[in-house]
């Protein structure tokens, strides 16, 4: 069983960055795929980035490319989504999730494990 907090949302003006990371125990962590998923309210949970266990896959939102990295420190079992050029659509609770498969998915059910959430919010 794979525990995973999430940190680092905050407030932010357009523009800005943040650096959220996801603190993985209970499992090892380095054996699992790891993603990011965000849920704005009144909307569903969506697809931000995901990064396989080794990190050579990496996958992103188009919303996001270009704009958000994801990374992971299997030797901290933790895993980071760095956002730059904020902007106020951006603004939700993130997510991170973990499941032990090969190739990173896209789709939030085929992930068994989640954190509580972080909020970020990206004023204009």
């Amino acid at each position: 069983q794979v525990q995973l907090v999430e940190s680092g949302g905050g407030l932010v003006q357009a523009g800005g960055s943040l650096r959220l990371s996801c603190a993985a125990s209970g499992g090892t962590f380095s054996s699992y795929v790891m993603g990011w998923f965000r849920q704005a309210p009144g909307k569903e949970r969506e697809f931000v980035a995901t990064i396989s266990w080794s990190g050579s896959m990496t996958y992103y939102a188009d919303s996001v490319k270009g704009r958000f990295t994801i990374s992971r420190d299997n030797a901290k079992n933790t895993g980071y989504l760095q956002m730059n050029s904020l902007k106020p659509e951006d603004t939700a609770v993130y997510y991170c999730a973990a499941v032990a498969k090969l190739r990173p998915p896209r789709d939030a059910y085929e992930y068994d494990y989640w954190g509580e959430g972080t909020q970020v919010t990206v004023s204009s």
